[in-house]
């Protein structure tokens, strides 16, 4: 072990007044993270994230709001005093629709999924945590790109409400979506002479998340040869899913813009904290040797992103004109969730061999039921159009119609 490793697991192996292991702050915030129940993760996530929002909310209210930071649009009211676009960037207005939507949102059974809890509790073998790495890491390798579709909905062309405001607000929604682009592709930063050098090299060798999480599987000195594996298919049905919400036009960019900011990010840092505790239990009792370096792409996906979170909150919330979007929301939200839970229930089946309840055999809340019957065809359309090679059975999936969805 080198000397660095050392003084890290020094540090690592700290056990507080209570005999609970403490891990230090550049590994997780919530230091007794390995004494917490899957439970008590989520839980104080929730409390955290309300108590950050709040400290935003509570800060614009001083500083006048939201529109002193938005000049662009600030300027255009000034020609168009009437416009919603005022109204919606009430204040008092967002804290009530992030209150509503959080509360929706952290509410669902995805984020405490068996598979989470039972990696949490690191009772998997070896083969086991291989077998989860890659299967995860086709979900990984496709949900950046959902991203980059719903930045393309917004254009000067998009349907908005706001007359010679749409441009304005649509400016300001892909400047929000190319911000959490520039973190997933590694190019937060990047030097603007480098283009001018043409190095090729540079301009391809980027730290995305793709390439921080195959960092992950150095911790089993996995080849790279047996990192990719074809999806199975729940996580290709989950793919697509995000894929058609995020891209297609039969749902509308609110739709769009929900299932990338509200629906995708609230809940990571729950889940990644339940995965970082399980590989750190699984290192320790197999005596493997690990470093923040391994764990880069859930340490760094547990600390939720304030000011990303903020930025999609406040994109979302210029959308939002009334009840019916927020419904159209909050079915964004359920669909994807519902898609999420079904993608580690196949997970769960594949990698340790016994059954696990599908979305329409758990107690599911009638809030969480799919409203509408728009995503059965886009999704069935979708399937269609998949290479046979690239999902685990694909004849058997596709001729299927069977869904990942309790519909209303």
């Amino acid at each position: 072990m080198s000397t660095t490793a050392e003084t890290f697991h020094k540090k690592v192996s700290h056990v507080g007044d209570a005999g609970v292991r403490h891990l230090p702050e550049a590994i997780h915030p919530f230091p007794d993270l390995l004494a917490m129940t899957p439970y008590d993760v989520l839980e104080s996530y929730k409390v955290q994230q309300r108590r950050d929002f709040e400290a935003v909310f509570q800060r614009l209210k001083e500083d006048g709001g939201f529109l002193p930071a938005l000049p662009w649009i600030r300027t255009m009211l000034e020609l168009d005093p009437q416009n919603v676009v005022a109204r919606n960037a009430d204040v008092e207005r967002m804290r009530a629709l992030f209150t509503d939507m959080h509360r929706h949102v952290m509410a669902h059974p995805v984020w405490t999924h068996p598979f989470f809890c039972r990696f949490h509790d690191a009772t998997m073998e070896r083969a086991q945590v291989a077998r989860f790495l890659c299967h995860y890491l086709n979900q990984v390798k496709n949900t950046r790109q959902c991203v980059a579709l719903c930045l393309g909905r917004f254009n000067s062309l998009a349907d908005l409400p706001f007359g010679r405001l749409n441009e304005a607000v649509s400016e300001l929604v892909q400047v929000v979506l190319a911000g959490l682009l520039a973190d997933e592709y590694g190019t937060e930063g990047a030097a603007s002479d480098m283009h001018a050098s043409l190095d090729i090299a540079e301009l391809t060798n980027k730290r995305t998340h793709i390439v921080l999480y195959r960092q992950l599987f150095e911790l089993l000195e996995m080849p790279p040869a047996d990192q990719d594996v074809a999806l199975l298919p729940e996580i290709a049905d989950n793919v697509l899913v995000q894929r058609l919400l995020a891209g297609s036009d039969a749902f509308r960019e609110v739709e769009a813009l929900a299932s990338v900011g509200l629906g995708m990010e609230w809940g990571v840092p729950t889940i990644f904290s339940m995965l970082l505790g399980g590989l750190i239990r699984f290192a320790d009792r197999e005596n493997i040797v690990w470093t923040p370096h391994h764990l880069e792409v859930l340490t760094g996906h547990v600390r939720q992103d304030v000011d990303h979170a903020v930025s999609v909150m406040v994109a979302s919330a210029l959308l939002v004109n009334g009840e019916d979007d927020i419904s159209a929301i909050k079915n964004a939200t359920n669909i994807l969730m519902s898609s999420r839970y079904e993608m580690m229930t196949g997970i769960y089946r594949d990698v340790f061999g016994e059954a696990c309840a599908s979305i329409d055999e758990i107690d599911l809340a009638p809030a969480y039921y799919v409203m509408d019957h728009r995503i059965a065809d886009e999704l069935t359309e979708a399937r269609a159009r998949t290479p046979v090679e690239q999902v685990v059975g694909h004849s058997t999936w596709f001729a299927s119609d069977r869904l990942p969805f309790v519909f209303a």
